[in-house]
């Protein structure tokens, strides 16, 4: 096997990213501290041709230099937004029929594995504070609620981390419909 070169990858340049057919996910950041976690979410977004991002509440906005130094560009491709506060995002992103899946260990929670995206038209999913998680406003308000199962000592996975997860899981589910 030989690594490929970059120009072996056939990236896409902005314009056709912003042209290319979306995955119908949208991802909502409920006040994330850690530049880097949301310079890390724009490029799995990127990666999996996400629709839009919302940054809610703390979460810092591009342009910033730690952010950057992450998203490497995705900044720029993949379309972002800026709301004050998480749960009214969330209920206008419900009045307009979008599934609101919270990321979060949680009573009655389905497990990743167990959940099926194919009924579901477009889904925004909700990725909490490194430490507080979820917001409880935002978990009792959400369709779902999505955990990642886990065996270890800790059961807690970085903010970037889960979102790669979940994103791929479910791109992957659509893609083998």
């Amino acid at each position: 096997m030989r690594k490929l070169e970059n120009q072996e990858l056939e990236r896409l340049t902005i314009d056709e990213y912003k042209a290319a057919k979306k995955t119908p996910l949208i991802l909502v950041l409920d006040n994330i501290r850690s530049l880097n976690n949301i310079g890390s979410v724009f490029r799995t977004a990127d990666a999996f041709l996400v629709e839009k991002m919302y940054l809610c509440g703390i979460t810092a906005t591009p342009p910033h230099k730690d952010i950057r130094k992450t998203a490497l560009g995705a900044t720029e491709s993949v379309d972002w937004v800026y709301g004050k506060d998480t749960l009214e995002v969330v209920r206008e992103l419900q009045e307009t029929g979008v599934t609101v899946i919270s990321i979060e260990q949680a009573e009655g929670a389905t497990l990743l594995q167990d959940f099926n995206p194919k009924n579901h038209k477009q889904i925004a999913l909700v990725f909490g504070n490194e430490v507080k998680g979820v917001d409880q406003a935002v978990v009792s308000q959400s369709d779902v609620v999505l955990e990642i199962p886990q065996g270890g000592t800790k059961h807690s996975l970085n903010i970037s981390v889960s979102a790669g997860v979940v994103v791929w899981d479910l791109w992957s589910k659509w893609q083998n419909k």
